[in-house]
């Protein structure tokens, strides 16, 4: 696997639960992590919910798989109405590769917006549930990546081309993949990966509660029918041309790339639940919390048993990145998250790349998510947006991060972000 397919799979692996193959483990997990339908992997996991507070190994399960049925709900939501995966980083809640649906059903805001609250509330769950996993719980859990799956299309069932393994492949690829054959892809997932995954359902509640703190309304109505060409958004009969003259990617035809362009103009969206921009930041400092407690467990395992994510004292590279932790690697990461909470706490400031130059002045982060004013995203990027954060004092340096960039070496800091968390 090539490094760009590496990075596109570690942005997909927010999905990477655990799975048994041990007995010690719960018997419902195996049940859970290799149904082939939703009914008997609901089953599953109402046993393991039932069975969480008792049982450490039943909890550890619970929460992953309500992490992957998370994913589930939005999967399932965006198929429903002929969702378009624009397969960008621009849109990093979208980038899940949904199944063509040729008799979409319509799409309101108000329906989107509920797709973005129950698949939000539902992270919500998966978290508790693995926060109530004990810090030196001995857990150990086997997965073989092409037999856990999520139900990408309502049809109720978890096919071979829902496998994970799949999913991934079709990242890298651009399609989903109908390969049923796909080689064995087994990693052993303990306590420090319950901190990652527990990390990720944090990092992408951030996310949603960002969207869901503003009224988008005036973008998805002027947008939207891009990501939704055949869900009767406003737009549609006047912008989006006929079946056949579509293409397939984001920037195969002008009109993805006018309406690309209307998206990024459309990002002026008003503040109506600020307690939910103010929870985006506490989510992305307990995700900081949880990478700190993840990197402690790492660096005390004394196995080397098909790790997920390795120590510098476990050797050997993961076979999807294609990447090897060294020292330096975690030590640059962990003075990253420094980094990150320093900004997010208001201890240091963000640079502007204009104005941070004519007025020695940086941008506040935390009165960015506390104090919450409309969201422009062009103004912000040009300044005017950002002038009401803006204030003396340590600025991040463009040094500081490069010095963190050269710990990573050729696989790139991207790489491991997504892979580290």
């Amino acid at each position: 696997m090539t490094r760009f397919a590496g990075l596109l799979a570690s942005a997909f692996l927010l999905l990477l639960p655990l799975s048994s193959a041990r007995a010690a483990a719960p018997e419902a997990a195996t049940a859970l992590f290799e149904a082939k339908t939703v009914a008997e992997r609901n089953r599953a996991l109402t046993t393991l919910e039932s069975a969480a507070k008792g049982d450490p190994a039943s909890a550890y399960a619970a929460g992953a798989g309500e992490f992957f049925t998370a994913l589930e709900i939005l999967a399932g939501g965006l198929h429903r109405h002929g969702f378009e995966s624009p397969q960008s980083f621009m849109l990093p809640l979208m980038r899940l590769p949904i199944p063509d649906n040729p008799n979409p059903e319509p799409l309101t805001y108000e329906q989107f917006r509920a797709i973005l609250v129950a698949f939000r509330d539902r992270l919500e769950e998966s978290a508790v549930t693995l926060g109530s996993v004990p810090a030196g719980a001995d857990i150990g859990m086997v997965i073989d990546l092409t037999h856990l799956g999520i139900d990408l299309n309502e049809d109720s069932s978890i096919t071979p081309d829902e496998s994970i393994a799949a999913v991934m492949a079709s990242l890298s690829r651009g399609g989903i993949s109908s390969d049923a054959a796909a080689p064995s892809l087994a990693f052993r997932f303990d306590r420090a990966d319950g901190f990652w995954l527990q990390g990720y359902a944090e990092f992408l509640m951030a996310q949603a509660d960002f969207w869901l703190a503003h009224d988008f309304r005036t973008m998805f109505d002027g947008s939207f029918h891009m990501l939704f060409p055949r869900a009767k958004l406003p737009l549609q009969d006047v912008l989006v041309p006929p079946a056949g003259d579509m293409g397939s990617s984001i920037f195969s035809s002008e009109w993805r790339i006018a309406d690309f362009i209307s998206m990024v103009h459309l990002v002026n969206w008003p503040v109506v639940e600020p307690e939910r921009r103010q929870a985006a930041r506490r989510h992305l400092l307990e995700m900081i919390r949880l990478s700190r407690q993840d990197w402690k467990a790492i660096r005390a395992e004394t196995d080397n048993d098909r790790e997920w994510l390795p120590g510098p004292q476990q050797k050997g590279e993961n076979p999807l990145t294609g990447l090897e932790v060294g020292e330096e690697q975690v030590e640059a990461w962990l003075a990253t998250l420094t980094m990150a909470e320093d900004l997010l706490e208001g201890r240091k400031l963000l640079p502007h790349f204009r104005i941070t130059v004519s007025t020695g002045q940086g941008i506040n982060m935390k009165r960015f998510f506390e104090e919450p004013k409309p969201f422009d995203l062009v103004l912000s990027i040009t300044g005017p947006a950002i002038a009401p954060y803006l204030e003396s004092g340590e600025i991040v340096t463009s040094g500081e991060f490069d010095q963190i960039q050269r710990q990573f070496g050729g696989g790139g800091f991207l790489t491991f972000a997504l892979w580290f968390n």
